[in-house]
Formats: C-alpha cells, sequence, structure tokens
C-alpha cells in the first residue's frame, strides 16, 4: 500500500509509491536537531518513489563522516520531510511523523544508538546499531 502524508501546514505533501512495513530510529544529533526530539523516525525509500509536491527549502550539511546530507523541509513552516546522502545510493530517508498510517508500522532499527538519550529506552526488539552502517 503506497502512503501520502503531508507537512504541519499542510502545504507540502508526500507521497510514497513503495510500501514500508518497517521504520528506523535515528538518535544522531543531526536527527535530534532536524526534529527537535530525541529522534527520528525514517523509512529508506526508493528515490524513483517519492514524490514531493509544494514549497520546500534544502538545507546542506557535513556530517562526520565528511558527506553531506541534504535536508528537505516544507518552506513554509518547516517541517522535516526527506535527507538525502550518498551514503543511502538510490534511496533517500523520508521522515515517518508526516504519515498518520506509520504509528502502527514496527520500528525494526535504531542507528546511532551511541548517541540515545539516557531517558530513551531501546526499543524492544530492534536492532540496536552504534552508528551509521557501512
Amino acid at each position: 500500500m503506497p502512503h501520502k502524508g503531508h507537512c504541519l501546514c499542510g502545504q507540502t505533501t508526500i507521497e510514497l509509491a513503495s510500501t514500508h512495513a518497517e521504520q528506523i530510529v535515528c538518535h544522531c544529533t543531526d536527527c535530534r536537531e532536524t526534529s527537535g526530539s530525541a529522534f527520528s523516525t525514517n523509512v529508506l525509500a526508493p528515490k524513483k518513489d517519492v514524490k514531493i509536491t509544494g514549497p520546500v527549502k534544502e538545507y546542506n550539511i557535513k556530517v562526520p563522516s565528511g558527506n553531506t546530507v541534504t535536508r528537505v523541509f516544507c518552506g513554509n513552516c518547516g517541517s522535516a520531510i526527506t535527507h538525502l546522502s550518498v551514503v543511502f545510493g538510490d534511496a533517500q530517508a523520508v521522515q515517518t511523523g508526516n504519515f498518520a498510517e506509520f504509528a502502527k508500522v514496527p520500528i525494526t532499527t535504531e542507528l546511532f544508538v551511541k548517541d540515545r538519550w539516557t531517558g530513551v529506552a531501546p526499543i524492544s526488539g530492534a536492532a540496536q546499531v552504534q552508528a551509521m552502517p557501512s
């Protein structure tokens, strides 16, 4: 089943032509700062399956690995939409907080658990990855 979501103000919509039965939590500093919370929730979707409509802005940041990550967010309300990196190959990370149905999709992997806030417990059954897998 494809997924359709939107930003806080509703001006930017995100459509995923691909189906996702699992999602990822990331505890890295950039994801925390982008989400304004203790972590972000994401899926890796093929770029060809992602359609974003509405006003967006991009922000490029060099991460500790030396790679550049391009953060895409709503140009009106600032909601995080997606981010791209060479590490993802032909995929991109799409923030799942913009999709109502992802509240019921299991989290199977936690990334950058070395940076996890002490008050946030590991998710039972999810793989615990210290940093970005190579």
